[in-house]
């Protein structure tokens, strides 16, 4: 996705950190009614321009991972004090283990079921006895509905970002569906340009999710989504590391 290569610089004014707040703490209701004991450490998976992490580092010391260099340094300009790893959630490994793991809508680009175990597991390597993962993919295939949307926001910069989104499945029998975005980019000497970007993303059952947890090794379970009216489409998952 170009938003997270040669258009990063402009990914704060697509998705703005303090929209954030209300799902983080969401989020981290789930991880702490999940987890046994303290939930101090966490790790996310897949963490982007550190949007969740901006709020989610008020009741966590944050570790974040993700596999685009120019999306951590996006996170890093907002979350200094967090640390932050280069890695595929598919296959990072840190060598220690956390409290809680936390993966959001990254989950979307993993588009086969070899992809979806394979992260489940990062996520249990990774998770200490006891502790707790909270997986949030936007859509699972019982809650799909194509559909399109709109936004952006201005910066201080003087420059401003509007978009136009499509979601749509082509193909209803496969695991995937598609997105397209354009966005409308004003620099701040006023000049504007349009930029077009293509996502292929993953689309899996609601089983498929519980036993890919399972397998890893989780008790899997489901939690309340956030605001479903917003957000109708969203499931969360949790799995839980047995003691």
């Amino acid at each position: 996705m170009r938003l997270y290569t040669d258009l990063a610089d402009w990914f704060h004014l697509l998705t703005a950190p303090e929209e954030y707040a209300g799902e983080a703490a969401h989020y981290r209701e789930a991880l702490v009614e999940v987890c046994d004991g303290p939930a101090v450490r966490l790790l996310e998976l897949g963490s982007g321009g550190g949007n969740n992490a901006s709020h989610l580092k008020q009741w966590f010391t944050c570790t974040l991972t993700d596999l685009s260099p120019e999306m951590l340094a996006q996170s890093r300009a907002i979350n200094p004090e967090c640390e932050h790893v280069q890695g595929d959630m598919r296959a990072v490994r840190l060598g220690r283990t956390f409290d809680v793991v936390f993966a959001h809508d990254a989950l979307m680009y993993l588009t086969e079921l070899d992809d979806l175990r394979a992260a489940a597991r990062t996520a249990f390597e990774h998770t200490r006895p006891g502790g707790a993962a909270v997986f949030c993919p936007d859509y699972v295939r019982e809650s799909f509905e194509p559909g399109t949307d709109h936004g952006g926001h201005d910066g201080e910069d003087g420059r401003a970002l509007r978009y136009l989104e499509w979601v749509r499945d082509e193909d209803p029998d496969d695991s995937l569906y598609e997105v397209d975005l354009v966005y409308t980019l004003k620099e701040a000497d006023g000049s504007v340009r349009v930029e077009h970007d293509h996502c292929v993303e993953g689309l899996f059952g609601e089983e498929e999710w519980l036993e890919a947890l399972r397998a890893a090794g989780f008790e899997a379970g489901t939690y309340p989504p956030f605001e479903p009216e917003e957000y109708p489409g969203q499931r969360i998952f949790t799995g839980k590391r047995p003691r």
